[in-house]
């Protein structure tokens, strides 16, 4: 078998896995610890983000011909990617946080939702929440107003209350 053949099975993982990915970070891992390595990739895996080393040659492979093609230049060096189907700022903002502890962890460049964005451009998009945190503050904004105004009602409610004896406790009627 030629090594072109051998490796096939390899660019064909790497083309289910980016398939109709949101996006696509390359990391450069080379120099951090095993323990730190395994609670990276323990955090991606709960975040439903796909973590893998493969070699640059492979990658350019399956990303040739792609939305992800833009990602090349990025390949040099020890890379791994980052690949979330769900969420497209979890993977740069799970990377970057441990980018700011593990100092030879660093972020390359990535594909978010067809855009390609420099290791400045992940950063940025690092900092934007995840979906659910923006959508639970979305419900608080859209709910503040409406449980402020059933605080108002009830103050009123209250307040003209105060003034009319109830019915219970009218004085019996003269005779």
């Amino acid at each position: 078998m030629a090594k072109v053949e051998l490796k096939q099975p390899i660019v064909d993982e790497i083309k289910s896995v980016i398939d109709g990915a949101q996006s696509v970070v390359a990391v450069r891992y080379l120099g951090i610890t095993v323990d730190q390595d395994t609670k990276l990739r323990k955090e991606l895996r709960e975040n439903g983000v796909v973590y893998k080393v493969y070699k640059n040659t492979l990658i350019k492979r399956a990303i040739d011909g792609t939305e992800f093609a833009g990602l090349e230049p990025d390949l040099e060096g020890p890379t791994a990617i980052a690949v979330s189907k769900t969420d497209a700022t979890a993977p740069a903002r799970i990377v970057a946080k441990y980018v700011k502890t593990v100092g030879p962890l660093e972020l390359k460049g990535g594909i978010v939702e067809g855009e390609y964005y420099s290791a400045e451009g992940m950063t940025a998009i690092a900092a934007i929440p995840s979906r659910d945190e923006l959508l639970s503050r979305l419900l608080g904004s859209l709910q503040s107003p409406i449980t402020n105004f059933a605080r108002v009602l009830n103050q009123v409610a209250e307040k003209s209350g105060e003034g009319v004896a109830p019915a219970a406790e009218e004085a019996p009627a003269a005779e």
